[in-house]
């Protein structure tokens, strides 16, 4: 499979959306897809960003975002430039 960019999953500690937001990235994960989880409760400015939108993906190459819900085939299709170059 072709190299995944890195994501960042923003969120916080206690919301189980994001919780469900990683699970459906583990099949992604075992391919070698690299996520940072940001708690967004520890920055004023990414609280005000996405306090109401949380989970939300963000590339780390294009800075393009990926807002909850979404499942797998979606996170799939936002990442298919990349994904397209593998097959």
């Amino acid at each position: 499979m072709t190299q995944l960019p890195p994501v960042t999953l923003y969120g916080t500690l206690a919301c189980h959306l994001c919780e469900a937001a990683m699970q459906i990235l583990q099949p992604l994960i075992a391919d070698g897809l690299r996520v940072s989880e940001v708690d967004i409760s520890d920055s004023d400015e990414l609280m005000q960003r996405y306090q109401l939108r949380i989970p939300v993906l963000q590339r780390q190459d294009s800075g393009a975002e990926l807002d909850f819900p979404f499942d797998l085939a979606q996170v799939m299709d936002w990442l298919g430039d990349v994904l397209s170059e593998g097959r």
